[in-house]
């Protein structure tokens, strides 16, 4: 271990919160105002799991960790993304071309990546997007301000890795003194990726279980299937898991993982009804979001979420034979099957 293991001044930029791992919480423009990104001493070099936005705040940010914990920048061996979201991604073509670091996701994430951040023209983007609005029932103004929005996310993401190599779900790879599995947990991102490691029970979550709020499971444009389904499936799934600490990609560490995993099914066999109940009269996705969600406490940023979430739950609905979709009209409406 590295001489960073001396004690962290209580203001200081880090925090401990494993043996060998450090916590660099990042400041964000938007309500859920924070990222949780990770510092993980190899020994023989350092890894960055996330990275925040692209941002001057951020960059002095990270910059200050490693003063903090006496990292060069030819220190830092790879940057590895939980997933494809700005906030976890943004600045991973930064920290490759300033430290001279692979770049390590998903092969699922970064195909996603490549759809959204790289490979279509920003108004190929902006025109699906705006299409995907529409049919949900967002009026053309709101949907000018919804996409708007997504152009400034796109800005923060710049400049995008040169290369991203792959790391696929079941491979193993040793940070912080640990071997870490990487595992597939979709749902909240079609690719995103844990790292587990089974020997001391700790737990590298990203979005996928959050302390304090419920992750979003949006059904968006480049959204692979049911990701609600996906989602609840991969909940069960890693609720087995002997989980001691998880390291989440927002909010406070978690201790009571099956505890947790239990409250987050409740959430969504909850909403599940309340949006079936608002939909089977007949009605838009939108109409369904203002029944379910409260819009007097939304940015425009959030809008776009809450529509997706509505989306997600209305197709798994649909899905699973609960609902019809009518796509006769402009808008889709869904009804009572």
């Amino acid at each position: 271990m590295s001489s960073a293991a001396t004690a962290i001044a209580t203001d200081s930029v880090c925090r401990a919160v494993a043996p060998s791992i450090y916590q660099v919480r990042l400041p964000l423009p938007f309500a859920l105002n924070h990222v949780n990104c990770y510092l993980l001493d190899d020994g023989d070099g350092w890894t960055i799991l996330d990275t925040g936005l692209h941002r001057p705040e951020l960059v002095e940010r990270w910059e200050a960790a490693w003063r903090e914990l006496g990292i060069r920048r030819r220190d830092i061996r790879r940057v590895v993304l939980t997933h494809m979201h700005p906030d976890h991604f943004g600045l991973a073509g930064w920290l490759q071309q300033e430290c001279d670091a692979p770049v390590w996701m998903s092969p699922m994430e970064r195909d996603i990546a490549h759809f959204t951040w790289y490979d279509r023209p920003a108004a190929a983007n902006v025109g699906d997007f705006g299409a995907y609005l529409r049919i949900a029932g967002v009026s053309p103004d709101v949907a000018a301000v919804v996409m708007k929005q997504q152009e400034y996310l796109r800005g923060m993401t710049r400049p995008l890795p040169a290369e991203i190599a792959m790391l696929s779900p079941g491979a193993a790879i040793a940070m912080a003194g640990r071997t870490f599995t990487a595992i597939h947990a979709p749902g909240h991102a079609d690719g995103q990726l844990l790292f587990y490691s089974r020997d001391d029970g700790l737990l590298l979550c990203g979005d996928h279980v959050l302390q304090k709020i419920t992750p979003n499971i949006g059904y968006w444009v480049s959204t692979h299937g049911d990701p609600l389904a996906n989602y609840l499936a991969s909940l069960r799934e890693v609720a087995a898991l002997d989980v001691v600490l998880a390291l989440p990609g927002h909010h406070s560490p978690l201790t009571d993982w099956r505890g947790r995993i239990g409250e987050l099914l409740a959430h969504h066999d909850q909403r599940l009804a309340a949006m079936y109940a608002a939909a089977a009269p007949g009605a838009t996705a939108l109409e369904v979001s203002y029944a379910v969600f409260n819009y007097d406490r939304f940015s425009t940023h959030e809008i776009r979420f809450a529509v997706a979430e509505t989306l997600a739950h209305l197709e798994h609905l649909a899905n699973q034979g609960r609902l019809v979709r009518d796509d006769s009209g402009e808008v889709r409406l869904y009804r009572a099957a």
